[in-house]
């Protein structure tokens, strides 16, 4: 797979609800990064399958790194892994017919809610391993607002700005519906225009020291990359933090005791997870997803040593 684009797509539930209509498509949607899974039957000395196929919904930065770092860790425990990206809803339809044995980036309990509905008897749920996924407004951090709030009584501070990302995304449309007349915002300039161009502006304000305010969502490599924050939302206009959880297939356990193990220990913590995505997604240093993975590996080096200790394994 070569370098994904994805940093360039809108917040994630503009592309689950687009990913509904997909799930008609089949499996022919799917791109097989690493060519199709091969299940030969055979079994590590703890009783694990040895092949292992990993679902990649394409667009989900998260989901892509902790995909890759996944495919790097398993391989070096001797497992042979596939992995294939295809739309959101074609993953879940994969995971369901045992067509996949894995996927890392089920947002709940509001974003992929449909599609637990529709498999949730089907599949099996890993454990979480992130739980502050969600929309947010981000300012420089030595800037003075505090909340949503202050940007009407400081917005002059921010050149009376908060610049935004794409009309048809689901974060535009919150600000524009409910943060705007919420907190009283209508004087403030809005700006829409793309993903790219606000990620631009940050750059160049951050480089300038620049107070800026911007809309974002967690999580995303801006937040390791650049020095800042979330504004508080107290009226909670921008809805509450989800969960991001691992799930396999509905005998997933039966088949790997150990991984399944693995898999439930398994949790980033914002600085781990931003800096991952930053080199994946952001640092031109690395040619491809495996070569960032090796990086993160390499400045995390107790990582995997620390998970297997807590999966007790």
């Amino acid at each position: 797979m070569t370098r994904t684009a994805s940093r360039l797509t809108a917040p994630r539930r503009i592309v689950a609800g687009l990913a509904a209509a997909a799930l008609g498509l089949g499996l022919a949607a799917c791109s097989a990064d690493d060519g199709p899974a091969a299940s030969t039957g055979a079994t590590t000395g703890s009783g694990d399958a040895t092949t292992v196929s990993i679902g990649i919904p394409s667009g989900w930065d998260e989901g892509i790194a902790v995909s890759y770092l996944w495919q790097s860790i398993l391989e070096s425990e001797g497992y042979q892994v596939t992995t294939s990206t295809a739309d959101i809803g074609v993953v879940f339809t994969g995971l369901a017919g045992n067509d996949f044995d894995l996927t890392f980036d089920t947002w709940l309990p509001q974003t992929h809610a449909s599609y637990l509905e529709k498999f949730g008897d089907q599949i099996a749920d890993l454990g979480t391993w992130y739980d502050d996924a969600k929309l947010t407004i981000a300012v420089n951090e030595d800037s003075p607002a505090q909340t949503i709030a202050d940007l009407k009584t400081m917005g002059a501070e921010y050149g009376d700005r908060l610049v935004g990302i794409e009309a048809g995304a689901g974060l535009t449309q919150a600000v524009q519906d409910k943060v705007v007349p919420t907190y009283g915002l209508e004087d403030l300039d809005y700006v829409i225009s793309s993903t790219p161009a606000m990620l631009a502006e940050l750059k160049s304000a951050s480089a300038s020291g620049a107070n800026i305010a911007v809309t974002l969502w967690r999580p995303h490599w801006a937040y390791d990359e650049y020095p800042v924050r979330d504004l508080e939302d107290p009226e909670g206009t921008l809805g509450t933090a989800e969960e991001i959880h691992a799930y396999g297939t509905s005998d997933f356990a039966s088949r790997y005791p150990t991984l399944a193990r693995l898999v439930g220990a398994f949790t980033l913590d914002d600085d781990q997870l931003f800096s991952l995505e930053n080199l994946m997604f952001n640092d031109d240093s690395y040619s491809d997803e495996k070569s960032a993975v090796a990086a993160w590996l390499e400045a995390n080096p107790d990582f995997v040593t620390d998970l297997k200790a807590t999966a007790g394994v």
